[in-house]
């Protein structure tokens, strides 16, 4: 993709939205003195690899047109990590390890969601991504999987712990497809999962716990992962490819719109 996009004018590569998230203000070191919208600098330089170009957007009650109107100016959405999604979107009572509820920014991404759906309009979900998906569409999470019988090593969310394992993708996948491969190796750090899955969409990959990893829609392009591939996308030229096939669809979305 680099080359490709090699010379080209900056306001014509691809524009991705990137659902963003608020740090608070945080007076015992002094910073953020205020909430700060926050994207990892490693998923914007993945995407500039790619050869796209993002707009960072804050989080905020936002009704279905205006939602409908906001995707129109993009070329594709990526959804990031972060903390837990409200349990009582899917029917639950929060358990005492969940943390770090937005109700607005769970609303946002959900409104993004629906509106990238109408617009099939290409969709790249990680972590946090891949399980607000999943209760947008219906499904249900697994509130924390640390320490469950049979489960492997997921990593700690918000810590330097992560877990670098092998994730299984079914061949005859969208997964499979971008990534070139058949196993990726992961970088996980999440202590949540999913259970019941999401109207229209279908599992393409599992962990050697069968804990499922890799979601995508079974209409129109979209794609989500349980890990981060940011982590390791700068010298793992597997997880790269995620943010590249997000690009190129775009592109492609770009030349014969839907």
């Amino acid at each position: 993709m680099k080359k490709e996009f090699e010379g080209m004018e900056e306001r014509k590569r691809p524009l991705i939205g990137i659902a963003g998230g608020l740090a608070p203000a945080n007076p015992t070191v002094g910073w953020p003195r205020q909430d700060t919208l926050v994207v990892p600098a490693t998923i914007l330089r993945s995407l500039h690899r790619a050869g796209g170009r993002e707009a960072v957007l804050l989080p905020r009650p936002i009704e279905e047109a205006e939602a409908e109107a906001l995707v129109d100016r993009f070329d594709g959405l990526i959804l990031i990590g972060g903390p837990d999604v409200d349990p009582l979107l899917y029917g639950e009572q929060p358990h005492p390890s969940t943390y770090g509820i937005d109700p607005d920014r769970d609303m946002f991404e959900i409104a993004l969601i629906h509106a990238v759906s109408t617009r099939r309009l290409p969709l790249f979900a990680i972590c946090r991504g891949i399980q607000i998906l999943n209760v947008a569409l219906g499904g249900g999470l697994v509130q924390d999987i640390t320490g469950r019988k049979g489960v492997g090593n997921h990593g700690t969310p918000g810590s330097s712990s992560w877990s670098l394992h092998p994730v299984r993708i079914q061949p005859d996948s969208l997964a499979a497809r971008v990534l070139g491969a058949e196993t990726a190796i992961a970088s996980c750090h999440h202590h949540q999962a999913l259970s019941r899955l999401g109207e229209g969409l279908r599992a393409t990959g599992w962990a050697e716990d069968g804990m499922v990893e890799v979601v995508e829609g079974t209409d129109g392009w979209m794609l989500a992962v349980q890990w981060h591939p940011e982590d390791t996308a700068a010298e793992d030229p597997v997880q790269q490819r995620l943010f590249d096939a997000l690009v190129q669809e775009a592109v492609a979305r770009r030349a014969s719109p839907v």
